[in-house]
């Protein structure tokens, strides 16, 4: 991750973005982090918008509480409380056949 003060990028800012590859760009402002230039590379605009929801963030912050916790539940746990009941399969009777006469 390169840091970068901000004052000295204004005027290279593009030079910065064609460059970037798969590198993070921290802008600072004095010793502060103030905004960070990050690539796009396989990531459409919902997932970019929903990493930056306060309800998605704060969903989140709360999932992780409750797994430091240690209240989880499993993968099959999860999917009996969540999915619909299935109705058992009805058993077919097995095909007749035509039978030559």
């Amino acid at each position: 991750m390169k840091r970068l003060r901000l004052a000295s990028v204004i005027r290279r800012l593009a030079e910065y973005v064609t460059d970037l590859g798969d590198e993070i760009v921290v802008l600072t402002e004095g010793h502060r982090a103030v905004a960070a230039i990050i690539p796009l590379t396989n990531v459409d605009r919902e997932s970019l918008a929903l990493s930056q929801h306060p309800e998605f963030l704060e969903l989140i912050a709360h999932s992780r509480t409750e797994f430091a916790a240690g209240r989880t539940i499993s993968m099959g746990e999860m999917k009996r409380r969540v999915l619909p009941k299935r109705l058992p399969k009805k058993r077919q009777p097995p095909a007749r056949s035509a039978r030559p006469g």
